[in-house]
């Protein structure tokens, strides 16, 4: 008879030790954030919705809005993260732009930011903030003569500050560009003759404004203007 009353208590107290636990209050959850974009390049082709085109466009352009697309793509950033940008360009260089972003993702050469010329007051101020961009009906950056072949929506100008612009007058562009007309050592988001970035244009048929006689490290585009 003890030995049943014995193993009772036992059970009992079993019982009340796994209650206990299971009443105790679960560890707290840390935050749950947005979800981290996918580490692999992805990218999304759209007409441009006349907000992404805003004060970029204008009657006269040499290219119409439905001859321009929005490419939405991941691209890596100066804080080794993914982030996702957009850029506006003519509907022929879209394979292209493609191309050269994918290889330069998965080099993991950074860009600063990527957004619609639409989200600036000007070229000027775009550079100044380091934007990566395409389409942008304007006159070239110091020679107001002239249509850039951004107008045309296939060049692209990358970082901007990192790959500065040395104008047909010694005026460097962006101002706060200036430490960066030193091409060595090689820092990040520099462009270089023999980068993945470089090769990747060059595979594509574009070419470098960094070999100019007047520098602009940040420039790549289609027929070499």
């Amino acid at each position: 008879m003890r030995h049943t009353t014995a193993a009772a208590a036992v059970t009992t107290a079993l019982c009340a030790a796994a209650l206990a636990c299971s009443t105790q209050a679960a560890p707290p959850r840390a935050p749950v954030g947005p979800p981290e974009p996918p580490a692999r390049f992805t990218a999304r082709v759209t007409p441009v919705p006349q907000e992404k085109l805003g004060a970029s466009y204008r009657v006269g352009c040499p290219v119409p809005p439905e001859r321009l697309r929005l490419i939405r793509m991941n691209h890596r950033g100066f804080d080794g993260r993914t982030h996702m940008g957009e850029m506006v360009v003519n509907e022929n260089a879209v394979r292209p732009v493609l191309h050269v972003f994918e290889r330069a993702f998965e080099a993991r050469f950074p860009i600063r930011r990527m957004r619609v010329m639409a989200e600036y007051r000007d070229d000027a101020s775009a550079m100044a903030d380091d934007n990566t961009s395409a389409f942008n009906c304007r006159p070239v950056t110091g020679d107001p003569r002239r249509l850039s072949q951004h107008a045309w929506g296939d060049a692209v100008d990358i970082n901007p500050v990192e790959n500065p612009y040395v104008d047909i007058r010694g005026v460097v562009h962006p101002p706060n560009a200036r430490a960066h007309l030193r091409r060595s050592p090689v820092r990040p988001g520099q462009i270089h003759r023999d980068d993945a970035v470089s090769a990747a244009f060059r595979e594509v048929g574009w070419q470098w404004g960094g070999r100019w006689a007047n520098r602009d490290y940040q420039h790549f585009s289609a027929n070499g203007e």
